[in-house]
């Protein structure tokens, strides 16, 4: 419809309608998120899998939570369709709720990659600071990473943690030969891992190549104290460190054969420097991998199959944090190839290549001095 061709009134209240009808579905999903987010954070659906199907006290008692507010939780969750009722016929004392097989992989199955349930923690995490975000619309700032707590941090590295054990080593890195045969040569090849957060990717790195050597570079604390401890606990402590600190020390240049940024430089609130110094780190023979969102070219108004959820962390994490300080980029979560190329070039970079990997979530790009 033009401006020349003016809705008639049939048409503005069916356009109405259907948006009142998509905004009411939107607010169904929310509940669910928030739902599933207690669910996840209070054990309960892995609680009833392990037994089986309990009522709400049975459940109560096995997770140490109060019985009336479990019972309101599981019938909600039957009418959100994520749970089943047994019998509805029964008293609510008596009704026995389950788990569809076919939910228990999404939702409690760390390993898989189909595991989804860390998305409620992150979107959980990237609504905390509501009220900053909202002085940041106002006054073009930005809102610290440190003010979007821990759910945000533990949720981002559960939902990427399937990936990094198992793609990240057994795809991806393959997916540049040279790259892969030098990480399982002697000596040992060294990696520097940047924004490494709970350190998942550089463990994953160190399991999939037994003899390489990983620095992880991170500027928050906390995550920095989670890494080393899961370095530790999956056994690759003596091959993996973890550091908060800059990078960019000159004293680093070159003494690295392959560097890392995983999802992370559209964050960056100077990511031609944070790029420059990953070029200084692989030095004149080293290369740099990139992966960030998989997102469109260019702008459309449909947007790509993921822009809808990378436009939603963007304006409520990833484009604020990007613009902390004075100088900050304010890139986004749609990070498009060409933003991507013009840090690179200013970084000194002098080639980009995307890598041929078929992923739903992420594109991979190897730079090279």
């Amino acid at each position: 419809m033009t401006d020349s061709q003016p809705m008639t009134p049939e048409a503005v209240e069916q356009q109405r309608d259907a948006f009142i009808e998509k905004y009411l579905q939107d607010i169904s999903g929310t509940f669910n998120v928030f739902s599933i987010y207690i669910g996840d954070r209070l054990g309960l659906y892995r609680a009833i899998t392990e037994l089986g199907s309990p009522t709400a006290s049975e459940l109560a008692r096995h997770t140490a939570t109060n019985a009336r507010y479990i019972r309101e939780w599981l019938e909600q969750q039957t009418v959100a369709g994520i749970l089943q009722v047994v019998d509805v016929a029964l008293g609510p004392e008596e009704r026995r709720f389950c788990l569809p097989p076919g939910h228990v992989e999404p939702l409690i199955d760390c390993d898989s990659l189909n595991y989804v349930v860390p998305l409620a923690q992150l979107l959980v995490g990237a609504t905390r600071p509501v009220p900053a975000l909202l002085e940041a619309y106002r006054s073009g700032g930005g809102v610290p990473f440190h003010e979007y707590g821990d759910d945000l941090r533990e949720g981002q590295a559960a939902i990427n943690y399937p990936a990094f054990f198992h793609q990240l080593p057994e795809e991806w890195l393959p997916a540049m030969p040279d790259v892969h045969a030098r990480l399982q040569a002697d000596p040992p090849a060294r990696i520097a891992d940047i924004g490494c957060g709970f350190g998942w990717s550089s463990i994953g790195m160190a399991r999939g190549y037994p003899r390489v050597l990983v620095d992880g570079y991170d500027l928050d604390g906390p995550s920095i104290e989670r890494a080393t401890r899961n370095a530790m606990i999956n056994g690759v402590a003596d091959r993996v460190r973890f550091y908060t600190r800059d990078a960019s020390d000159p004293s680093l240049s070159g003494q690295y054969d392959l560097v890392t940024a995983f999802e992370c430089v559209h964050d960056m609130t100077n990511p031609v420097e944070a790029l420059r110094t990953m070029r200084r780190l692989a030095g004149e023979n080293g290369t740099v991998l990139i992966v960030d969102e998989r997102v469109g070219d260019t702008f459309t108004p449909e947007g790509s199959d993921v822009e809808w959820m990378m436009y939603g962390w963007s304006i409520l994490h990833c484009l604020p944090v990007g613009m902390v300080g004075p100088s900050g980029a304010g890139t986004g979560t749609v990070m498009r190839t060409d933003t991507l190329r013009q840090y690179a070039t200013g970084a000194g970079f002098s080639r980009m290549e995307i890598l041929p990997i078929d992923n739903f979530f992420f594109r991979f790009y190897r730079l090279n001095a």
